[in-house]
């Protein structure tokens, strides 16, 4: 930056002063104003009019009078006459309102009274203020050095200072006013502590030049005072220059900083954002599902006088009678063993699709989640596996691994639903698989309703018996050492103890099991023949005959070609009165032939002297048993064909306790199909039902609930009951 010259050679007679040291010449200082930001100055006027008064609180102290370099000497030497002749007394430029801690100070440092080379015009110095004092000589050279107004010079950083306006005189006047205007003067510096005004001491004559003079490139204050190095700082630094670790810091988790330094407007600003989005929410979320769900549209009520004559429509899952609407008429009879006509009292032809079998879906049969462990199974059962499809009921089976067994299949039963007293059962069916490959056991069967398939606490005691005597039939093993018998004995025997539990105490009660039909595969070791279907076709009783046999002479076989007596007669567990007959390869599901459907059933009546069970394959009759094959027979008395009300049980199943499993030739998944399920029962003699006023059983189940729906309990004491005492053991 180019300095303003200050050389301008004038005739000391060109300069007169004054007693005050001031050039009178009025026209000086308008020739000074007009050259004020001139590069040279041909002709300076006087800039101060009248006297320059100062006091001692308002003058710039001065430099140590030891500094040898700015001496009284140099001050009337002939080195810049121009400026002394032409004002009468030296000036210096006024570097504006600049503290002792200006930033000049700390730009200058200390070193600042180095004296110009010889020669060096020292017009080019930045000169120091000099103002007469009213007490001051009228020696110019004296004159000279007289303090400046003193100026309360504001901190480093303060951008807008305030003068200190508590002195009044002339001279303040004087320097507030022309401080700012006054370019440049000459550096006049006193020679000695004599010529500094009453009340500057030594400390106060040690000033630096930097003390006194900016010499800052961009002019005065307060240009002057911003910091020209990085590490001067100011109280703004932070807007400019931020600290990148509080930066980063800030920065992770900004949203909530943000919110704890937001202002009120700052704040309604969110709350109103928010509200927008709830808004938008509210109108294009919760509006449409609202209106689309139906919630906000309310339906017109409708108004119906009570007793009225409308007719409302049958609910498709409820029938309003035991007898299927789809029963053909043709079947609503049949005949009798006797030539009679029975009726039909019940009913279901499966044609309804997508039938559910979960506890409560059905009216009449319910399709248990359990694994049948009474015969050692290795299916379980499920739900799932049974519903109507094509008009028939479906019990699937698949090899389909759960509950730690591999393979599912499907039971349905009316257990505590549908039950009849004597009659005739016919059952359409298909059987699954193949006629000649064995493993599978496919079954259609009844049981009292006093026992629950499946459940093993609520069948203990009870089944397979048929017993009304008090002996040793209704003991445990039946008092045979023999090993007849591991049954634990009758649990509800006509001699219970009076107040013991039972359903009607004085009548032997029990829930024996007539099998419709459990299809098996006779197998031929030697290959000489093809493998054939069997139907096996039993009633399980209880008390035994010695060595399982009952008088065969009270039995009749319709068609000894195709029926025989079952070699199997019974084991510890239970009797069996059975007979098996060969079925044809077409009543199967799989095979090259056709696959048809075939009846499979059982008449009886359960009188003591004409009772009798006779089993049906078709229309054709295998196998009759007259009551009085089961009369007494060793240490027991007579067993009764069943008084018992019996629910039926549709099965698929397969276990190793049944016949020789073929399991290359098996195929799953596969499927036992039932077309229809018809009961028929004398005119005289109808009763459906599973409590019946003479076998009751509603009331005994309800007693004992836990054992009847609980499949994990395995004994009649886990359920928490006790076997009623009887007095063959005292009472």
């Amino acid at each position: 930056m180019t300095r303003r010259n200050l050389t301008h050679n004038n005739t000391p007679e060109e300069t007169t002063t004054g007693t005050d040291g001031i050039n009178s010449e009025s026209n000086r200082t308008s020739q000074a104003d007009s050259n004020y930001n001139r590069q040279s100055y041909p002709s300076f006027t006087n800039p101060f009019e009248g006297n320059a008064v100062t006091d001692n609180q308002s003058s710039f102290y001065l430099e140590d009078q030891s500094n040898s370099n700015f001496t009284s000497s140099t001050v009337s030497s002939n080195s810049n006459p121009d400026l002394v002749n032409q004002y009468g007394r030296p000036f210096t430029v006024n570097t504006g309102y600049s503290s002792d801690e200006s930033t000049s100070y700390l730009l200058n440092g200390t070193n600042t009274t180095t004296t110009p080379a010889n020669g060096a015009n020292r017009n080019l110095e930045r000169p120091r203020i000099g103002i007469e004092s009213s007490s001051s000589s009228s020696d110019p050279s004296k004159n000279s050095y007289l303090r400046p107004t003193n100026v309360n010079a504001p901190s480093e950083y303060d951008r807008y200072p305030k003068i200190d306006m508590s002195n009044s005189n002339s001279s303040t006047s004087i320097m507030n006013r022309n401080s700012n205007i006054i370019p440049y003067i000459n550096d006049s510096i006193p020679s000695s502590t004599a010529s500094l005004p009453n009340g500057i001491s030594n400390n106060q004559q040690k000033k630096t030049y930097g003390d006194y003079f900016d010499i800052s490139p961009f002019g005065g204050y307060p240009a002057s005072s911003f910091p020209l190095n990085i590490d001067e700082k100011e109280p703004d630094d932070y807007l400019h220059n931020p600290d990148p670790i509080e930066d980063e810091i800030y920065e992770k988790h900004r949203f909530w900083n943000d919110l704890k330094t937001a202002d009120k407007k700052s704040s309604f600003g969110i709350l109103g954002f928010l509200f927008l989005l709830a808004a938008g929410a509210a109108v294009f979320i919760v509006l449409p599902v609202l209106t689309y769900s139906g919630v906000t549209t309310h339906p017109t009520p409708e108004h119906y006088e009570i007793l009225t004559h409308y007719s409302y429509p049958m609910l498709s899952a409820i029938r309003q009678s035991l007898i299927d609407p789809d029963t053909p008429q043709d079947s609503l009879t049949m005949e009798a063993k006797d030539g009679s006509n029975w009726v039909l009292v019940f009913s279901d032809e499966f044609n309804v699709e997508g039938r559910t079998f979960y506890e409560g879906d059905d009216q009449f049969f319910t399709a248990p989640d359990i694994h049948y462990d009474a015969t050692k199974d290795l299916e379980w059962y499920d739900p799932d596996a049974v519903t109507t499809e094509n008009g028939t009921l479906n019990l699937r089976m698949d090899a389909y691994k759960n509950h730690d067994l591999f393979y599912r299949s499907g039971m349905v039963q009316s257990w505590n639903q549908l039950c009849y007293t004597q009659g005739k059962i016919v059952i359409s069916a298909r059987l699954p698989n193949k006629g000649t490959v064995s493993g599978l056991w496919p079954g259609l069967w009844t049981m009292g309703n006093l026992g629950r398939p499946g459940y093993l606490a609520s069948t203990e005691g009870v089944w397979p018996y048929s017993y009304d005597s008090c002996d040793a039939g209704i003991t445990p093993n039946q008092s045979s050492p023999d090993g007849i018998s591991y049954l634990p004995g009758q649990k509800l025997n006509s001699c219970t103890c009076l107040g013991e539990s039972h359903p009607n105490p004085g009548v032997g009660r029990g829930a024996p099991e007539i099998d419709v039909i459990e299809a098996e595969i006779s197998t031929d070791t030697t290959a000489r023949r093809e493998n054939i279907g069997v139907a096996s076709q039993s009633l399980q009783l209880a008390p035994m005959d010695i060595w399982y046999y009952p008088d065969y002479s009270y039995l009749e076989i319709h068609n000894k070609s195709i029926t025989t007596m079952n070699t199997y007669t019974g084991g510890p567990f239970q009797q069996a009165l059975s007979g098996t007959t060969t079925l044809n390869k077409t009543w199967y599901e799989l095979g090259n032939n056709e696959h048809n459907f075939q009846t499979y059933g059982y008449e009886y009546l359960n009188d003591d002297e004409d009772g009798y069970l006779r089993w049906f394959v078709g229309q054709n009759p295998t196998l009759t048993v007259y009551s009085q094959a089961l009369h007494p027979n060793g240490n027991i008395g007579w067993r009764f064909l069943s008084k018992e009300p019996m629910s039926m049980i549709f099965n698929l199943g397969i276990s190793n306790n049944w016949a020789y499993i073929d399991w290359p030739s098996l195929t799953f998944p596969t499927t036992f199909r039932i077309d229809y399920v018809r009961i028929y029962q004398p005119k005289d003699a109808i009763n459906v039902g599973c409590d019946p006023d003479k076998f009751p059983t509603y009331d005994y189940i309800q007693q004992h609930l836990n054992v009847y729906t609980n499949p994990n309990l395995t004994t009649f004491e886990e359920g928490g009951y006790e076997f009623p005492k009887h007095k063959l053991i005292g009472c």
